[in-house]
């Protein structure tokens, strides 16, 4: 790893884009092919034009910023999340173009800040999860898979044996959890699962009102969470209870309290952190063990594998394509130029298939070990906060589903989500063979 920032000793970075090699990871099209074509570009990206440079793609109501590099090896996106200083969030990284200072950090919450801030911000956040509330929200998870997988074997034995995994297995377990943990009112959860898909989009048509203005419809969703979140905090000011959000609202460190406005943005990275990944992680895991058999029987018959296996499973997946960070002065990593304002995209599903790192790459492998993947982000101060209660909604789920629906088979090809942020599937048709 080398990271050498010396303002005006580096002479200008070359900007090699990858046109030649008929290749555009800003065509929204592209993030629609299925994942071995995807994976086969970043493999030529990663030994041809490990640094590519791309044009921004078009979003009404934003302007087109100058362009991004695309980190593809693992050794080169390792170095720029470990140099927060060199390479910052604050300027945006759930976006490629540049969007106003208070809707990147209430969209964004503590993934598009930085230190001194973010290190304050995230230590109130990292205060509320007590041990007592981290372990009261984990023996809620094992409850709330078993309710999820019952509605999905009453659902097929009255029908006709078929479902859908993303709407009756992946996507409820995840915001169950969150609305529990959170206190969201049952009769809320639905608007949280629409608008919460709504942001999560990337623009794909089927989920916006307007194809033509994304935008719009990402700041509609987020203001209807918000007015959510802004509710139940003054709630719990008012009449505390025993979930996150009272906490949230209670707890101080060093003279601060997060705001309400800082508490509905929280909530926000909530639903895209730990809502979207882990649904991501449970469809598509369950797709490549379809498609992978003799790993499901390794599992099965082995339970001892599940550690090794639910790490594999995120490699495997990536649920959160890349982040950016940007360049705060001139400098060079790992021998490659740049200049203070480039913007960079760090993919980490190119860097979990990197054959540098990771022993044949393109194989799963749930007995993979060691296995230093970046499915929860890099090095340096943003590593998902919620990894260890992802991890365990994985491997409970994995397990019941193993124990509950042995006879569950996926009958269809995915529809994949049409978005660069998010390795999302929007369907994934199956049956209960037993039904």
């Amino acid at each position: 790893m080398s990271v050498d920032a010396a303002p005006g000793a580096v002479p200008p970075p070359r900007r090699a884009g990858a046109a030649d090699l008929g290749i555009d990871l800003s065509d929204r099209d592209f993030w629609a092919r299925p994942q071995a074509e995807r994976h086969a570009v970043f493999d030529r990206l990663r030994s041809e034009r490990p640094f590519a440079f791309f044009a921004e793609p078009e979003i009404p109501s934003l302007p087109s910023g100058p362009g991004y590099h695309a980190v593809t090896r693992y050794a080169d996106l390792e170095a720029i999340s470990s140099q927060p200083a060199v390479f910052c969030s604050g300027q945006g990284a759930v976006s490629i173009q540049d969007v106003p200072a208070d809707l990147n950090e209430f969209y964004g919450s503590l993934i598009s800040m930085d230190d001194p801030r973010h290190a304050k911000i995230r230590r109130i956040v990292a205060k509320t999860f007590t041990p007592r509330m981290l372990e009261r929200v984990v023996d809620s998870v094992a409850g709330i898979v078993d309710d999820v997988l019952a509605g999905v074997r009453r659902r097929a034995a009255e029908g006709d044996g078929t479902f859908d995994v993303v709407a009756d297995l992946a996507a409820p377990i995840p915001l169950r959890v969150i609305c529990d943990m959170m206190g969201v009112p049952d009769e809320d959860r639905a608007m949280v699962l629409a608008r919460s898909n709504v942001i999560l989009s990337g623009g794909d048509p089927e989920l916006v009102e307007d194809e033509d203005d994304p935008l719009t419809g990402v700041l509609m969703a987020g203001i209807e969470l918000a007015g959510l979140m802004e509710r139940l905090a003054a709630e719990r000011v008012a009449r505390p209870t025993d979930d996150l959000t009272t906490a949230l609202v209670t707890t101080e460190v060093e003279g601060e309290k997060l705001t309400h406005r800082e508490i509905a943005s929280f909530f926000i990275l909530l639903l895209v952190a730990g809502n979207e990944t882990t649904r991501t992680a449970i469809s598509q895991g369950l797709l490549a063990l379809q498609e992978h058999p003799e790993q499901r029987t390794a599992w099965v018959a082995d339970p001892g594998l599940t550690r090794s296996a639910v790490e594999e499973i995120v490699r495997w997946v990536s649920p959160v394509t890349w982040m950016r960070r940007t360049a705060t002065r001139d400098g060079e990593v790992n021998g490659y130029r740049f200049s203070a304002g480039d913007k960079f995209l760090l993919f980490y599903a190119a860097a979990n298939r990197d054959p540098e790192v990771f022993a044949e790459p393109h194989r799963l492998e749930l007995a993979r070990d060691p296995n230093p993947h970046v499915g929860f982000g890099s090095k340096g101060p943003h590593f998902c906060l919620g990894a260890h209660l992802a991890r365990r909604e994985l491997a409970v789920t994995f397990a019941k589903v193993f124990e509950q629906l042995p006879d569950l088979q996926v009958t269809g090809p995915p529809d994949r989500l049409r978005s660069s942020f998010v390795n999302g599937l929007k369907r994934l048709p199956a049956r209960l063979t037993d039904a």
